[in-house]
């Protein structure tokens, strides 16, 4: 009933900066919060940044004063700006929304599909 689509992933430099988005749409009634975590071959899935309905974010150490994560809520959509990336930083980006469903006011949480960010020289 909720579907998040995720675009912005690709090839770039260290240092480098990309810019992902996360759409959701669907029997949405509310977002409570959106957030972006990461999964590299052979590693957990890592929170890297969340943020909620009344703007309460939160960063993994590793991408602080780096990454920045802000949304949308006319949208539905959630961004996060990467600037200064690194090579540790590849990982399959994958969005994530938890809210209530339109009318039955069912919670939900759904997940996106992912997007690919490989940092390479």
């Amino acid at each position: 009933q909720v579907q998040l689509v995720e675009s912005g992933g690709g090839l770039v430099q260290p240092g480098g900066s990309l810019r992902l988005s996360c759409a959701a749409s669907g029997r949405i009634f509310s977002i409570n919060a959106m957030g972006w975590y990461r999964q590299a071959p052979g590693k957990q899935r890592e929170l890297v940044a969340s943020i909620t309905s009344g703007d309460t974010t939160d960063y993994a150490d590793s991408v602080k004063g780096r990454f920045t994560i802000s949304r949308d809520n006319a949208k539905n959509t959630v961004y996060l700006q990467m600037n200064n990336l690194k090579p540790e930083d590849t990982a399959v980006y994958l969005c994530n929304a938890e809210g209530l469903i339109l009318l039955s006011f069912r919670p939900f949480k759904v997940w996106g599909q992912g997007t690919l960010v490989t940092v390479s020289s």
